[in-house]
């Protein structure tokens, strides 16, 4: 359940229940229909302004050795590990749909859970097909 904000508003919940319950099955038709219809979780570059916790821009990883870039997706924001940038944004299926699209060309492979407890990792066109599947 989401935490209540003073003025009353529920904070947003950086947790996906059906991303986490797909990822431990590892079931990738349960991880398409959850990233399908549910918030995903990524790591940003700067924390977003509090009124919209999906902006801001996403960080991605860029292998040194070979130049790859990889996109980082997470069930919950407490399975981004440490290392990474401190900030998280919850993006709708609308944003994937449009962030794998629109780099789809740069982003080599999508990483969901990457340090676990289940992680799983996806071509970024077999994400984009079953997104809009």
């Amino acid at each position: 359940m989401a935490a209540k904000k003073k003025g009353g508003k529920p904070a947003p919940e950086f947790r996906s229940e059906a991303l986490a319950e797909a990822l431990e099955r590892q079931d990738m038709a349960a991880v398409a229909l959850a990233l399908r219809h549910g918030n995903t979780i990524v790591p940003l570059l700067k924390p977003p302004p509090r009124d919209k916790p999906g902006a801001g821009e996403v960080w991605t990883y860029r292998d040194p050795n070979t130049g790859d870039v990889a996109l980082l997706l997470f069930s919950d924001a407490k399975n981004k590990p440490e290392n990474l940038p401190p900030a998280v944004g919850l993006q709708p299926p609308q944003w994937l749909r449009s962030f794998l699209s629109s780099h789809e060309g740069k982003i080599t492979t999508v990483f969901l859970d990457i340090a676990g407890p289940h992680p799983m990792q996806a071509p970024p066109a077999d994400l984009l097909a079953a997104l809009e599947a």
